[in-house]
This record gives structure tokens, C-alpha cells and sequence, in this order.
């Protein structure tokens, strides 16, 4: 069971507030702090989530003192708050690289049925004051007019044969595979630049070849 210490140096390592730790777990930031000072004892439920929330963090614990920051090259994400923490990752990397994101095969619905109406619209305006600093393209499914991403991205339609609802999203040193399912969502990020340029590089292929400028161009 997770120790206050080691939720502490968590959130330390990760540079989270309270705050944050409760938005991530989907906890209120005035119980953090209660179980922070010791005066709450959370049961099992409530550790579960505060371990899940770190867990998509890449925060491992080591008996009942120790963690550390995982440092492999394939990071999985899951379910709303998987997805939100990967959307969170893509502006926290384009902020701080700026350049190229490329996401191939976007279909708008599943951004907000899984992130939310509400949520998306925060990372669309965080994403929209980064300005020149980033040039985002995106493929989309024939015909879909529902550009949600049109004050910071540019938009093309991709052949009804070449569409389908497995998408791939390159961003500074990552590449992203996304699988949308009914009842889940998983992502997998691969953090390796030359997979991603090496992506990138078809992309802009099928961008200038096959790609269909959209009424909006």
C-alpha cells in the first residue's frame, strides 16, 4: 500500500500540486490533502486511483519507501483519463519542441466522446496560443466537415479506401497508435524520433499525393 511519503515524492518527481494529483485521479484536491496530512486514511478504492493516476504517469513504487520514473520507449494509455494524459503530453511536448504533428486518420467524434466537449475545447485554445511555433496537419475521413482542430491545424481529406478508425499521431520525438473501441480507448507511444520521421515522412507523402484539399483550403 502506497505510503503518504511515497505519494509526496510522486508528486514532487512529477512536479504535480494537489491539485493536480485530484484531477488526475479524479479525486478532490481538499482529500489529497487530508490523506497528505494524515488526517484521512483512504481506503482501498481511493489508493487504487491514486496509484492509477501515477501509474499513467510512469511513477513506479518500490516496496513501501522507494519509486522511480520509467524510462522505457513504449508508454500506454487508457480509457478517458488515458486519453486526456495523452492529449496533456502532446501540448506539454509541442510547447516545449514546437515543429511538425502530424495525425493521420482523425475522426473528430472520438475526441469528444472520449475527452469530453468541455475538455477538448481547453486543449484547443492551449493549442491555438502556441501560434507559428507549430505546424499541425491532419488526415480526416472524406466529407466530415467537423473540423475541430481549425484554429491550429490544417485540414485534408484522406480516400475512402485509404480511411479507417485506427489513427496515428506524430509529435516531437513520439509516435502515437491509437485504437478506438466502443467501450475503450488505448493508445500506445513509442518514443523513438527516427519512427517518428520516419512516419512523418509517408505522411507527407499521402498529404502532397493522395491526400484531398478540403472545401475549407
Amino acid at each position: 500500500m502506497l505510503t503518504i511519503d511515497q505519494i509526496r515524492a510522486a508528486r514532487a518527481l512529477l512536479d504535480w500540486s494537489q491539485q493536480d494529483l485530484a484531477e488526475h485521479a479524479d479525486l478532490s484536491q481538499t482529500g489529497i490533502a487530508r490523506i497528505e496530512n494524515g488526517t484521512n486514511k483512504p481506503n482501498s478504492k481511493t489508493i487504487a486511483k491514486i496509484e492509477a493516476a501515477f501509474d499513467r504517469a510512469n511513477i513506479e513504487f518500490i516496496g513501501t519507501s522507494g519509486l522511480r520514473k520509467r524510462t522505457g520507449e513504449i508508454i500506454k494509455y487508457s480509457g478517458q483519463q488515458g486519453f486526456r494524459d495523452f492529449m496533456d503530453d502532446v501540448y506539454k511536448v509541442a510547447q516545449e519542441e514546437g515543429g511538425e504533428i502530424c495525425l493521420h486518420n482523425a475522426k473528430p467524434d472520438n475526441w469528444y466522446k472520449w475527452l469530453g466537449n468541455e475538455w477538448y475545447e481547453k486543449h484547443s485554445k492551449r493549442m491555438s496560443e502556441l501560434g507559428e511555433t507549430i505546424d499541425v496537419k491532419i488526415t480526416a475521413e472524406k466529407g466530415n466537415l467537423n473540423f475541430i482542430a481549425n484554429s491550429f491545424a490544417e485540414y485534408r481529406w484522406m480516400p475512402d479506401e485509404l480511411f479507417n478508425e485506427q489513427s496515428f499521431y506524430a509529435y516531437g520525438d513520439r509516435l502515437a497508435l491509437m485504437s478506438f473501441k466502443e467501450d475503450d480507448v488505448e493508445i500506445l507511444v513509442i518514443k523513438n524520433r527516427q519512427f517518428k520521421e520516419g512516419f512523418v515522412g509517408l505522411f507527407n507523402v499521402a498529404w502532397k499525393e493522395a491526400a484531398i484539399k478540403t472545401k475549407s483550403e
